[in-house]
Formats: structure tokens, sequence, C-alpha cells
């Protein structure tokens, strides 16, 4: 109330409550209807001072349309004279001319005396809704929310509660006010959530899907809780929101139990399509099931289909010998990854449930140790009592079947303190069951296949190489580790006339029985034109003529790549040509220390089958002792690395000093990358020497008659400081025959050379390119015998043509006990 001017009035104070929020004004009129109180609250709602109202009639504020101010005013003052209160809802007049429509409400007041005075309060009708409103959707809220609402005081005790959270805690409302949540829920819960909404009262956090059990631990809860307080910020107490997520939860289990059983489904695709072994499938199978879907997991298979057999024509009966291939348990089931190897041989009697899967029958699906145990009135398999001791509390045991035969049992199996098995497991089951059983039918048939291919491979590759006077070979060859394995990769050592030798290795793309065969026959096109003594590039070029040949079919065209190399111990000079090989390495004995390893960069050449007929040829001399390395390139090559960082790891191995060949082949196997490309590997290491001092004698004779004779007298005299005098006859004869032939047809300087071996060879050259070619002599002719007659005596003989002319050569075998 108001009775000085506006200087005089304090200043408002900050909201207190709902009446403050309501702006309830009084006004006191007497029985006349003119002002003698007017409170600041009426001030503040129609704007006019106390000092310009008291006094004057109250219809100064009536705002009434249809009616005079003074008929409204008598009527409220009758019905107050009559009744003793009034209610209605008032336009009024506010000082700066607006209307505002209010709710008024009016009483009679007396003094005891004759006097009366009515009192009158009003509220702003706009404000006045606006609270109604609020409070009518509080209602609904609690009425018709499907949750569970709850308002606690400062002490933590309902004050309201609706019928949702009164059920859910199988209590009345009524039997929630004034109780804290601890005497309405007993145990852990109550006392969890009783912490948690003292927490929330103090620090004003507000606590969102706190998931809780359900009343009496059935189901689950999501309970979120918020702090309450007035307009002042004065702490009222607290809410709380409840939800059932029971199915919910029980949907996301679901979720998340499909999710685990397709990451389960795809660890396993994965590791049977990447292993082609049963034994290693059967082990990584059965990892890959532990402990994500079980706790216990193993591949039982018949024994003689573990080791590449026929798959069992009959029904599987008892007592049918089984071998545990693969087995994996948990980490933290040490006494039974104790009691289970793989490798354990196992069988079943009559009756157990094992053999009755095995037999053909449903799976076995126990969903409790009950179910495992069975009839307790039948003996039990004395494995399952083991089992349950050790804790096992449900199993799966799921025939294992290809082509609709079984060859033995998946067997998993969770421990009591884990979630049984159930009708979902059980179809997952089913689906690894047919995945492993096709999967290791797959690997006993590849086993047979791989098998063939590496007994078909050892047979093409050479059994043995020959022993050569100032050549020392070594070698090494190591099937893949994955597809088909055994394949293209193989090496030879040819034999060569007058002591000389090829060195070749290669690699058929692919593998398989296809490239096993197809380098058999590049591997006999390659010695069959060896043995015409052609230089390395032009044997290059012959066998990439015939590469169409070696194709299997036309829609499987052959691509190889080869590297051929041919030693002369007597000059010590190496000539080698490639066809899209990698660089041999020549190693460099060092006086001290390390040795050297040298690159032999030269024209790489395309590889054989891909249709490039220009080979080029590299020669170089051989120092004494060094070593001539062959490789494929399953020995260097990694994934993610170039083909240079491979051999120059070689090289690096190849550099350290070794007590012989065969240490140099093993450190360079043993020195091979676990990650490296699964293909085949060959290596060959040939140690290049000399032939002993005066193995070989070397003369050239003018193309005169003398040449004859001389050629004769050289010959005589080195058979004899060789003590071979039972070969001179034969030996001059012969060289005889051949330097007249070039003494007649080439008419040029003639070479003659002879070199002590294994054998004796004998090479005379000339200018003339055309080889001599033996014809049938007439009996009256003089000539035309000569080339017959060496075919005849010597143990065999060739020609080869060089850049300068041509080579004839024949070889003689030395006399028994003679040295070499």
């Amino acid at each position: 109330m108001s009775t000085g001017s506006d200087a005089s009035r304090p200043g408002p104070s900050p909201p207190a409550g709902l009446l403050d929020t309501l702006r309830v004004g009084v006004i006191m009129l007497d029985t006349r209807g003119r002002i003698e109180l007017w409170s600041q609250l009426a001030e503040e709602i129609l704007g006019w001072p106390g000092n310009q109202v008291i006094g004057r009639p109250v219809d100064l504020v009536l705002a009434t349309a249809d009616q005079h101010p003074r008929l409204v005013l008598s009527s409220i003052l009758r019905a107050l004279e009559r009744d003793g209160r009034w209610v209605g809802i008032l336009p009024l007049r506010r000082r700066d001319g607006s209307t505002v429509v209010a709710e008024v409400r009016a009483s009679m007041l007396t003094d005891g005396g004759p006097r009366s005075h009515a009192l009158i309060s009003l509220a702003d009708t706009q404000l006045l809704r606006g609270v109604e409103h609020d409070l009518a959707v509080l209602d609904a809220v609690f009425d018709t929310s499907s949750a569970g609402i709850a308002i606690y005081d400062t002490d933590l005790r309902f004050v309201r509660v609706n019928a949702v959270l009164a059920a859910m805690n199988n209590r009345t409302p009524a039997d929630h006010l004034g109780r804290s949540v601890q005497d309405v829920i007993s145990g852990d819960t109550g006392r969890e959530l009783a912490g948690v909404q003292r927490q929330v009262l103090e620090t004003g956090r507000i606590v969102v899907d706190l998931l809780t059990p359900g009343a009496d631990g059935v189901g689950f809860w999501s309970a979120s809780y918020s702090r309450i307080t007035d307009r002042r910020g004065q702490v009222l107490g607290i809410s709380c929101v409840v939800l059932d997520v029971t199915d919910r939860l029980m949907a996301a289990v679901k979720v998340e139990r499909a999710r685990n059983r397709l990451a389960v489904l795809g660890d396993v695709g994965g590791v049977l399509s990447e292993l082609m072994d049963i034994d290693h499938r059967a082990k990584s199978l059965a990892k890959a099931l532990v402990p994500g879907f079980c706790d216990y997991a193993g591949l039982l298979v018949v024994e003689h289909v573990a080791g590449g057999g026929e798959l069992p024509e009959q029904p599987l009966a008892p007592y049918t010998p089984l071998v545990l291939a693969g087995v994996a348990t948990a980490p933290d089931e040490t006494a039974m990854g104790q009691l289970l190897h793989t490798g354990m041989p196992m069988n079943f009697p009559a009756g157990s449930p094992f053999s009755d899967a095995l037999a053909g029958g449903p799976a076995w699906f126990a969903e409790s140790p009950a179910d495992i145990r069975g009839d307790p009135l039948e003996p039990l398999d004395p494995r399952i009592s083991t089992a349950l001791e050790l804790g096992v509390g449900s199993v799966l045991a799921v025939p294992l079947r290809a082509r609709g035969v079984v060859l033995g049992l998946l067997v998993l199996g969770r421990s009591a303190t884990r979630e049984p098995f159930d009708a979902d497991d059980l179809a997952l089951g089913h689906e690894l069951a047919d995945r492993a059983g096709a999967a290791l039918d797959n690997a006993r048939l590849y086993a047979r296949e791989r098998e063939g291919t590496l007994m078909l491979q050892r047979a093409l590759l050479p059994q043995s190489v020959p022993r050569l006077t100032g050549v020392e070979v070594a070698h090494r060859y190591v099937p893949g580790s994955s597809g088909a394995e055994a394949g293209g990769d193989w090496f030879d050592v040819v034999p060569l006339a007058g002591g000389r030798v090829a060195f070749v290795i290669g690699d058929v793309m692919g593998h398989g029985l296809s490239a096993a065969a197809t380098m058999g026959r590049l591997r006999t096109a390659v010695r069959t034109l060896a043995g015409l003594d052609m230089a390395p590039d032009e044997l290059l070029r012959r066998v990439n003529d015939l590469s169409d040949d070696f194709a299997l079919s036309p829609e499987e065209p052959m691509m190889a790549t080869c590297a051929y190399a041919v030693y002369d111990p007597s000059s010590r000079v190496c000539v080698i040509a490639k066809a899209g090989h990698l660089p041999p390495l020549l190693i460099l004995p060092g006086r001290s220390g390390p040795q050297s390893v040298r690159r032999l960069d030269m024209p790489s050449n395309t590889p054989i089958g891909i249709g490039g007929d220009a080979f080029e040829s590299l020669e170089f001399l051989v120092p004494e002792g060094a070593v001539l390395a062959l490789y494929t390139d399953g020995l260097i090559e990694r994934r993610g690395e170039d083909i240079t960082e491979g051999i120059d790891r070689l090289a690096e191995i190849l550099r350290r000093p070794y007590g012989s060949l065969e240490d140099v082949c093993d450190a360079v196997l043993a020195g091979m990358t676990p990650d490296r490309e699964p293909d085949d590997v060959a290596v060959l290491m040939a140690r290049l020497g000399g032939l002993p001092e005066g193995s070989a004698a070397t003369w050239t004779f003018p193309a005169e008659a003398t040449a004859v004779r001389e050629a004769r007298a050289r010959v005589r005299e080195t058979l004899a400081s060789w003590e071979l005098w039972p070969l001179t006859e034969v030996t001059v004869l012969l060289v005889s025959e051949l330097v007249t032939n070039s003494l007649r047809h080439a008419h040029g300087p003639i070479g003659v050379r002879m070199v002590r071996g294994p054998s004796l060879l004998v090479e005379v050259s000339d200018p003339l390119a055309d080889p001599p070619r033996a014809r049938i002599a007439a009996e009256t002719d003089e000539g035309g015998r000569g080339m017959h007659l060496v075919a005849r005596a010597a143990r065999r003989w060739g020609t080869r043509v060089g850049p300068f002319g041509k080579t004839v050569w024949f070889e003689l075998t030395l006399p028994a006990g003679r040295p070499e």
C-alpha cells in the first residue's frame, strides 16, 4: 500500500513467491465506493499513484464499455452488502489510458462499529492464466506420462509421485509420500540411488540415464535426476524421471550378439580363406572362436582324413579313431588348456552324445550342466565328468560335413559363469561347422594336389649336379607357402664341351601342376639347346621363339624369366644373358675382412613369352675364387618394398665370410624375412675356379700344307707329357681330318686347342662360319669321310659358331686309371 509520493516509496524487491509472481494488488473502499487505501502492487498494475486516487471514487479506474462505471460499482456494493463477497472479471483503466483485464475478489470488512469497508484484491488475468496453464501441464505430465515421475523435498522424501512410478515400485502413490527412496527400494540399489540424490541436491549436477536394476531385481530402469529451485534460487528439492528400459537393453543385447556372430563369421571366413593346410586351418579356426564366441573350441577329425585320406564311406561307428586337429581355450581357463592339446587321439563309446552326432544324428546342444550330465541313472563319460568339474556350463557338438559326409565334430563350450548357448548360437554353430567341414575337405584335396605338384617338381628338377673341374656348386629349392605352392622356380647345371659349364635359373609365372609342367618343358628345351653349344643370348632367343609351344592352352599363355650363364674354366671367362630375371651377384673374396658383392648390371631384356627377340650378353673375366649367385624373386620380395631393397639385403648376407657354399645357401635361406611373398625359392651358388696348371694347350697354324704335319707333332708331344699315350693314335687321326678340312675350305689361320679334364677335349677352329656337314662318300671319292670318322671315333662331337668363325670339337674318354 502506498500513501506517499513516488519518491518516498522503497524500491521493488525481488520475487519471493507465487503471489509476487502474480502481482496481487489490494484496494480498500468505503461503502460509498471511495478509495481509502491503495497498495503499491495496485500502483504497479494500473499505474496510478496513491496520492492521485485516494479519496476519489473507484469508478475512476473502471473501464466498462456497455455500462456506466457507477452502475457497475453500485452492483458490486449491493452484492457485498448482501453476500459479503464478490468475484468477477473487470476491465480496468490504466493511467496511460490502456486497459488491463483483472480478476477481482472483494469482501466486506468491519471494525466492530457502524463503519464497513470493502477490501478488493486484483490480479492480471494474463499472468494468472499462465500459472494455471503451467499447473495443468504439470498435472497432465504426472497423470499421463508413460515414465515414472517423482518430486522430493530437501529431506529427499517423496512429496509427489505419479501412478506409473508407484506401479513400477509395486506400491500405491500414498505409500511413497513422506518416505525416502531407501524406504521404498531396499538393498544396494536403494543406497546407491539415495547417494545419487544427495549428490544432485548438494551440487546441482544433473544425472541422466542412470542404469539400475528394476524392482525386486527384475528388468532394468533408467533414472534421471535434477535439482528444483524457486525464482530466487532457493533449493526446493529434486525431481526424478524413471524409464523401464528392459526391452531397449534386451534389443541392444540381441543386436550386439548378432554383431558378434557376424564378426565371428567374418573372422572364420578370413582364416579359412588364407590357409590351405588341415592342421593350420583347424588350429586357426579354433583360435578364431575363442573367446569371442566360446571359452573352449576343438575340431575333432577322423584320423585318416586328417592325414589326407578319403572321406568316410559309411556313418562313423562308435570308437572311430579321431584326432584333435585344432583346440583353443580362453586365457583364464588354464586347467582346460592343460587337459587338451593338438594331436590328441580320441574316440567315443556307443551311447555318448558325441557318438550320436558323429553317426549323422543331430548336434548335441546342452544349455546347462544338468543337460550336459544327462540321465543321472546312466553312466557318465569320464571326459564329460571332467569337463563339468572344470566348470563347463553349456556345450555345442556339431557334425563337420563335407559333401554330405560327416568327417568329424566341431565342439564348443562355455563356462558356467558365462551366458549359455541359445538357439541362435546353435544356428551359428551349424554354419561354422558347414564352413569348417568344406574348408577341411578342400585342404585335404589340396594336400594331395600339393604332394603331386611337389613330386612332379622334384622329378623335374636336377636330382644331382655334375662334378666339374674348377667349379664348385651348391643349390637350394624351397616350395612356396600358399596357393598351389610348388610351381615354376627351377635351376640347372649343364656340362658343355671343353670343360665349360652352363648355369641356368628361371621362374615360370604361376603355381601348381601347370606351372611345374611348363617348367619341365622349359628346362628340357634349355638343356637341349645348351647341348648345341649356343651363346647365351642366342639360346634365350631360341627359347623365346618356342614359348608359344610351352603354353598349356591359348587361354593360359606362358611367361617366364630366366638367366643363362656359360663359364669356361680354362680361360676364366663367363658369358651371361637374362630374360627379365633378377640381376646375378658376383661375390669377390676379400683379402681381409668382409667380401665384396658386385651386382652384374646388364640388359634385363624381356621375359620369355612376352614377344621380344632382342637379347644381349655380358662377358667378363672371373677373378680366382669368385662365386656367382643366381636366385629367384621369392627369395627377396617383401610386401610394400622395392625389389632393389631385397637385393641389397641379400648382398649384405653374402658379404659375410662362410666356410663353404652349403653354408652360404643355408645363411641365405635363414635370412629370408617372415613377411616375404609366399612364393617358391630357387638358389644356385657356383664358385668359379680355373683348370689345373698345364691342363690346356693351344696353337695357331697358318693355312699352309705344313699345318697338318705340325698339328700332329704338337698333339703327340702334348699327349706324351700328359701320359695319355693310349689316345695318341685316334687323337692324331681326328686332328688331321679336321685340320685338313679347315685347310681345304677356310683359307685362314687354323687354331687347335686341347684340354685335359674329365675327358680329353680337342677343338679345331677356322674363320669359316659354315659348320662341316657329314656326307655319304662314294667308293671312288677320295674325301668326304672325315666327319664320319670323327663321329664314330669320338665319345661325342659338335660345332659352335662364334663371332670369328666356327669351332669343331670332339671328346675322348680318358684311359682308366689316368689322372684328369
